[in-house]
């Protein structure tokens, strides 16, 4: 069942493109929208199964001799993923029926998005972790199709280049990683990994594992110092940057911590790392969000700071700080989908996305503007009821204040923990109440926009009013959430199926309450004087910048590959011959060295005759002797000799078939470079210099000598049983033939046999069309 429902997606990618041209008057989107609407339903109708605690899951064979199968399952936290990708994917396809134009390549954008559906579901359903692999590559494919939609625009294409190469780059190490780890626990399969814990963490190669595999989630989920291409992936249409980049593909990573969870959590190594890297991408996004002037901007950074909270709190590996990660994954998913929708409608409405052009639209486009406050005050934490985003950053700090660690490093860390969360929660606050109020309050600046501001269509609306609708609605009622979807996640990832309850109020002698009130109050004042203080905040990090250490890296490598690559491009066919002829000789020396393949045997030998030896004598003769040769066209026939020679061996040792192709093929051979040279000026004497001409016989003489020792090595070296035996016992018990040759060629080889046929046809089709063309007169031609 689950192989269908990640089909679905990938099937509707190729069917769409028939239905759009069909009725070209209606809009893309609307026969895309029941994709991700039936998906949504499909999994919503599994919640019963998992609240008895079972999980779904199909297998089928993919590659049973690597022990590759599509195995897929459904558990508490791939429910909760495949929600979102397909609940967050409908509003977003109903979203971008109104956003985007009819004028665009529409069956080019819906088809991307169509694939990332598909390869995400795929890869939170994944069990075989190298099918989990090529889903997850699959992802950085077609988000790079949809960051570069408008691949007329510099900065898209840009944006799409480099998230490609974070990401991919990410994704090579993640392969390291689990190529490891089914080594170690000798299975592919995720749960059976798990199941094998001890196994691993006893290992010697639990580090690099863990480093490797958080490489490929750190640059997936765009944490530090791996997140600069997240803010350059803004130049995609909003509806992208509304699914991938709030919801979606760069919670991926988010997604991979949680599933391995049950395998590294608990390891100081696991909690410093995942946790030290989410508390720096969490203040440093949040102090980066309050300098940006773009809208998207602002949500690209704030996305990367609420990404390091969520991974700080997997880091912790506690129970009540698991659930606040879930919980703040669904949270995050409304609140900062609704955000960039409504970033969108400005752009859409105005024309433009810079907050310091922006102001006072409050005015025009009320609903726009509520829709953002809740959005904004659910982002900073406000503590109040109705917003969903407060429950989970409550949660955050109490969970800060809780962490088991005591004694060494990670101890010393644990304690300077809620002093750090609460700094980065700080700007956090700051840039919510910077992107709120600076875009929807204070003057208008009528005469700085592009367009009159006026309301979106209702249409445009629906799909952030559901979302905040969820933002208050949760807020006010967070636990049938948390019975249904949470707690099931949270026990897939800690292996407790453990109901907490939820509640807004626990008293006025709450520290996690006071932390948040901290937060209020400074972040109140920082945000008054946000002009006095920016100047500061534009220096962070200066020419320490990730992008730019990033730019510099990628400047570097094709300064390089310039450099190098004009080295040996000459254009001289000499010297690119002579690397080839190196390059063979070296490396299959080396490998012959190494594993002792040279060998001499005379066993097994078929007699050599005087006229064998007399054809071969000539052969060598005939090859030495085209190094003196003066005209081209005696070089040709003197060569012809050698291939017409071979076609004899071939007679003397009984392989009629090859010494008849052999013959044919060189006929042609021949006729063709006669009639090539024909047109080709004279040869000349070469100019080489001795020097030159010393390294050509030492390259050539290199090349023969190491293809004589390969043939003889071929002949000696009896690494397998020979074939010959099999066709000897079933020639005639298989093939019905007393003539083994026969029956090898006909039976045994017989595709072999129909291509020789297909070149002694091809060949004697040349040879018949030139004949044709020299009795009209036409060899020119």
């Amino acid at each position: 069942m689950l192989h269908i429902y990640i089909l679905i997606p990938f099937l509707a990618a190729l069917l769409i493109g028939l239905a759009a041209k069909k009725v070209d008057r209606i809009h893309t989107g609307w026969f895309v929208l029941p994709v991700p609407a039936v998906l949504f339903i499909l999994f919503i109708s599994k919640l019963p199964t998992l609240a008895e605690g079972k999980i779904v899951q199909s297998i089928a064979n993919w590659i049973p001799s690597l022990d590759i199968q599509l195995s897929f399952y459904l558990d508490g936290l791939s429910m909760l993923f495949s929600l979102l990708i397909t609940g967050i994917g409908t509003l977003v396809v109903l979203y971008s029926i109104f956003y985007l134009s009819k004028k665009e390549q529409l069956v080019h954008f819906y088809v991307y998005l169509l694939l990332f559906m598909g390869s995400m579901l795929g890869v939170v359903l994944s069990d075989n972790v190298f099918v989990l692999y090529t889903f997850w590559e699959f992802t950085s494919i077609s988000s790079f199709l949809l960051i570069g939609f408008w691949f007329y625009r510099e900065r898209s294409t840009y944006g799409a280049q480099k998230s490609m190469l974070v990401t991919v780059f990410g994704g090579l190490s993640m392969l390291g990683a689990l190529i490891l780890l089914s080594i170690t626990a000798e299975t592919n399969s995720i749960r059976e990994m798990i199941a094998n814990r001890s196994d691993i963490i006893e290992s010697d190669l639990f580090i690099p594992i863990l480093i490797l595999l958080l490489i490929g989630a750190f640059t997936k989920s765009a944490q530090f110092p791996f997140h600069s291409w997240l803010p350059d992936a803004m130049e995609a249409p909003t509806p992208v940057s509304a699914y991938l980049h709030s919801a979606t593909m760069v919670k991926a990573g988010i997604y991979l911590v949680a599933r391995f969870s049950l395998i590294f959590s608990g390891t100081d190594v696991f909690f410093i790392i995942v946790s030290g890297v989410g508390l720096i991408t969490l203040c440093l996004g949040s102090i980066l969000a309050s300098r940006q002037t773009d809208l998207k901007g602002i949500l690209a950074y704030s996305t990367i700071s609420q990404l390091g909270m969520i991974m700080t709190m997997l880091g912790f590996g506690t129970g009540i700080a698991t659930l606040a990660a879930i919980f703040h994954i669904f949270n995050h998913a409304t609140f900062k989908g609704s955000l960039f929708m409504i970033a969108g409608i400005v752009d859409h409405e105005t024309g433009t996305r810079d907050i310091r052009r922006l102001g006072g639209l409050y005015t025009f486009m009320p609903i726009s503007a509520t829709l953002a406050f809740f959005g904004a005050f659910s982002m900073a934490g406000v503590p109040l009821p109705i917003f969903n985003g407060f429950l989970s950053k409550e949660m955050f700090f109490d969970s800060s204040l809780k962490l088991e660690q005591t004694s060494g490093f990670a101890g010393m860390f644990a304690e300077w923990i809620p002093l750090l969360a609460v700094v980065g929660s700080i700007f956090t606050f700051v840039y919510s109440m910077y992107l709120v109020f600076g875009t929807f309050t204070g003057k208008a600046k009528l005469d700085q926009l592009e367009k009159k501001p006026h309301e979106a269509p209702i249409g445009m609306l629906i799909s952030p009013i559901i979302l905040i609708g969820f933002v208050v609605l949760i807020g006010l009622f967070p636990n049938p959430l948390n019975e249904a979807l949470l707690a099931p996640a949270v026990g897939s990832v800690t292996g407790d199926f453990a109901l907490t309850h939820l509640a807004f109020w626990h008293g006025f002698d709450n520290t996690p309450l006071h932390m948040s009130l901290v937060v209020v109050a400074v972040g109140t004042i920082l945000a008054i004087t946000l002009k006095r203080w920016q100047p500061i905040y534009n220096r962070v990090p200066g020419k320490f910048s990730t992008d730019r250490i990033y730019q510099s890296i990628v400047n570097g490598l094709l300064s390089f590959s310039s450099k190098f690559t004009k080295f040996y491009m000459t254009g001289s066919l000499r010297l690119y011959t002579s690397i080839i002829l190196v390059f063979l000789v070296v490396s299959t020396s080396i490998f012959i060295y190494v594993t002792d393949g040279f060998k001499i045997a005379f066993d097994d030998l078929a007699p050599v005759t005087w006229p064998e030896v007399l054809v071969g004598f000539v052969m060598a003769v005939a090859a030495i002797a085209t190094i003196w040769m003066t005209q081209r066209i005696a070089a040709i026939i003197v060569i012809g000799v050698v291939g017409y020679g071979l076609s004899l061996l071939f007679v003397f040792f009984r392989a009629p078939d090859l010494a008849l192709t052999q013959l044919i093929v060189e006929t042609i051979t021949v006729a063709l470079f006669l009639l090539c040279f024909a047109h080709l000026p004279k040869l000349k004497k070469s100019d080489k210099k001795s020097s030159e001409k010393l390294v050509d016989f030492i390259i050539a003489a290199s090349t023969g000598a190491l293809l004589t020792v390969v043939a003889i090595s071929a002949h000696s070296s009896k690494y397998f049983e020979s074939i010959s035996k099999y066709f000897v016992d079933n020639s005639y018990k298989l093939g019905g033939g007393d003539n083994i040759v026969n029956v090898i060629l006909v039976d045994f080889r017989g595709l072999d046999t129909l291509f020789e046929i297909a070149v002694l046809g091809l060949a004697a089709l040349g040879i018949f069309a030139m004949i044709k063309y020299r009795d009209k007169g036409d060899m020119n031609h």
